[in-house]
């Protein structure tokens, strides 16, 4: 049990020092970082990342988040780029250099072949007044104060700190861009995340039927057309195409404890017929459908025109099947 208490107390410790870490950021959001910023939105070029060991994997993280958020970049690993990798870059990109020291021997090597170009150089470095700081253009203060780990070795603190800032960034520059939902699934297709931005109704529709019957039609023709077609409902459309109501199954089910036998041989589906059901439109997208079926606790929404004509169903299985639930 003590044993147990102390991981807890540790864990808590790590957590607490790298949160405390990430607050006192916010100090050092200042004029450069908008700079930055600004410089990387009116290049014409890409932001190519650079940096080693687990600065170069953040780097690789950032530079994922960017290009996903619509910035274009590109990572290079700071010990190949003396080996051939320099040749990546271009004279109208700009070079960020991801190092907690910013004294390492590759980025010591590295800031002088970079000086020989036209390109920018950033820095996201904790130490404001290492090499990489001195000859950088931009400062990125990722400050970590010290490491997370007892001994003080181990990235942990100042990983955090970078990772965060380059989150910042580029949620910087996809916000003065003006990106968009439309945008983002441009760069997302695929996946549940990628259908809910651009997964539409009429995407949904076209494998289903339209049941459809008349306001005059009787009972029998109802449970006909909605047993043909498999939906468990019906439309009822007027002489002029426009929906008129919808019957489903639940409807009929509902119908059958309140007429008599005689009763339900009279009954048309004006008389049984929900008015004004919920509809959707078939250009809508698929996430807005769902939050229609669980805004009103119902399983399909009938899909209608700009001119009010019924078009299909669109169904909560429908959804499930493209993963969009």
């Amino acid at each position: 049990m003590k044993l147990e208490k102390n991981i807890q107390l540790i864990a808590k410790e790590v957590l607490k020092q790298e949160s405390e870490t990430l607050l006192n950021l916010t100090k050092y959001i200042d004029d450069s970082f908008s700079a930055c910023v600004e410089t990387i939105l009116q290049s014409p070029g890409r932001l190519v990342v650079t940096g080693v060991g687990k600065s170069a994997i953040i780097g690789q993280k950032i530079v994922a988040t960017l290009n996903s958020t619509g910035t274009p970049a590109l990572f290079m690993h700071a010990a190949d780029a003396i080996h051939g990798d320099l040749g990546m870059i271009r004279n109208d990109d700009i070079v960020m250099a991801v190092s907690r020291s910013g004294n390492t021997s590759e980025i010591k090597v590295l800031i002088p072949l970079l000086k020989r170009t036209e390109v920018k150089l950033i820095a996201m470095v904790s130490e404001k007044d290492s090499y990489l700081g001195k000859h950088a253009d931009f400062i990125l203060h990722a400050y970590a104060p010290q490491e997370a780990d007892p001994l003080g070795l181990a990235p942990t603190t100042s990983t955090t700190a970078a990772l965060a800032l380059g989150d910042a960034l580029a949620i910087c520059l996809l916000e003065v861009r003006g990106f968009t939902q439309q945008d983002f699934a441009r760069y997302h297709p695929g996946g549940a995340l990628g259908k809910k931005l651009y997964l539409k109704v009429c995407d949904l529709i076209s494998a289903n039927a339209l049941p459809v019957v008349s306001p005059e039609a009787h009972l029998d023709q109802i449970i006909l057309e909605i047993s043909s077609r498999r939906l468990g409902a019906t439309a009822v459309a007027g002489e002029d195409g426009k929906l008129a109501g919808i019957i489903t199954d639940g409807d009929l089910r509902r119908m059958l404890n309140h007429f008599s036998k005689t009763a339900l041989f009279h009954l048309k589906a004006c008389d049984i017929m929900t008015v004004r059901p919920v509809t959707i439109t078939r250009d809508a997208y698929a996430v807005e459908a769902l939050r229609l079926m669980q805004q009103k606790s119902i399983t399909q929404l009938v899909v209608i025109s700009n001119e009010d004509k019924p078009e299909g169903f669109i169904h909560l299985h429908d959804l499930i099947r493209e993963g969009i639930v």
